[in-house]
């Protein structure tokens, strides 16, 4: 598992409002793209300079396809990128701050220790 590439993952998309609206209608086609695209590119780097072996787990790869952010914060995604991700794609879906709620209410069954967010 790469919590790195997660993470990578939802930085990258986060900050393209196009990507957004990408995974959010077609989140399988958009995780698809973005590993053949995206993955192996080197973060804030001028120029095609990119590694060659960065590759999503299939469980990775099914939780950003269905938009399972209790999965990828299990698997060790860090919150605050899912959080911010996820507010961009369905904060319009809910009344004000019903995203965040519902988002904290999918997340309640996790206690301290919570996963571990380092990469």
């Amino acid at each position: 598992m790469s919590k790195y590439l997660l993470n990578k993952f939802l930085y990258t998309v986060d900050r393209d409002p196009e990507l957004v609206e990408r995974y959010r209608e077609d989140p399988r086609g958009t995780v698809e793209m973005w590993e053949a695209e995206y993955a192996n590119r080197i973060l804030n780097c001028v120029g095609g300079e990119s590694s060659t072996w960065l590759r999503l787990e299939d469980d990775e790869r099914e939780a950003l396809a269905t938009h399972d952010y209790p999965a990828l914060f299990g698997m060790g995604a860090h919150p605050f990128l899912t959080l911010t991700l996820f507010i961009a794609m369905f904060e319009r879906d809910h009344e004000p701050m019903g995203f965040q709620t519902e988002y904290a209410r999918r997340l309640s069954h996790w206690t301290l220790p919570y996963p571990d967010i380092a990469t």
